[in-house]
């Protein structure tokens, strides 16, 4: 059998006499002794857990330990979530059109409000590596655009031979 917490009391752990007691419904069945609550628990198919150790009598409910513990676990769970930031990626190339520019903008933009980092890759082919500076201007308009939701965390530059890259981050 699995080691019950220490946070409550649970049908034979509950010593004192006479107990307040609440039943499965959530209706008050009075200050009756600690040995008749755990019979009725025990017939409900349930336990007997204390809640309120600090009363006099002490409030004892009829509920399901185990269920009552699954949905307390699963309810400070989701309190403690946080958003793993990701860098999204998007890629452009020195001959896009502007429509298209302000798409990916709007892409970004969407990436940022989730809180998440965006790394614009331009990509060069071919004859366009002589156009660097194309890059570089798309880049530094893009920045511009989205400056009141991002910082620069990495400026425009080349990253190895073929690609010019710049990573935003949302502002806090």
């Amino acid at each position: 059998m699995a080691p019950i917490e220490t946070t409550h009391r649970v049908n034979d752990q509950i010593r004192l006499s006479p107990i307040r007691v609440v039943d499965q419904e959530g209706k008050m069945l009075g200050v009756i002794p600690t040995s008749e609550a755990q019979r009725l628990a025990f017939e409900a198919g349930l336990d007997l857990v204390e809640v309120a150790p600090n009363e006099r009598p002490p409030v004892c409910r009829i509920m399901d330990y185990g269920k009552f513990k699954y949905e307390q676990k699963k309810k400070h769970s989701t309190n403690t979530k946080q958003h793993q930031v990701q860098i999204k990626e998007i890629r452009l190339r020195p001959k896009i059109g502007e429509h298209d520019i302000e798409f990916k903008v709007k892409q970004a933009r969407e990436f940022l409000g989730h809180k998440d980092k965006v790394k614009f890759n331009v990509i060069f082919r071919g004859r366009e590596n002589a156009h660097h500076d194309r890059g570089r201007q798309m880049l530094a308009e893009i920045i511009e655009v989205l400056q009141d939701v991002a910082k620069v965390e990495k400026p425009p530059g080349m990253d190895g031979g073929r690609s010019m890259s710049a990573i935003l981050s949302p502002k806090s």
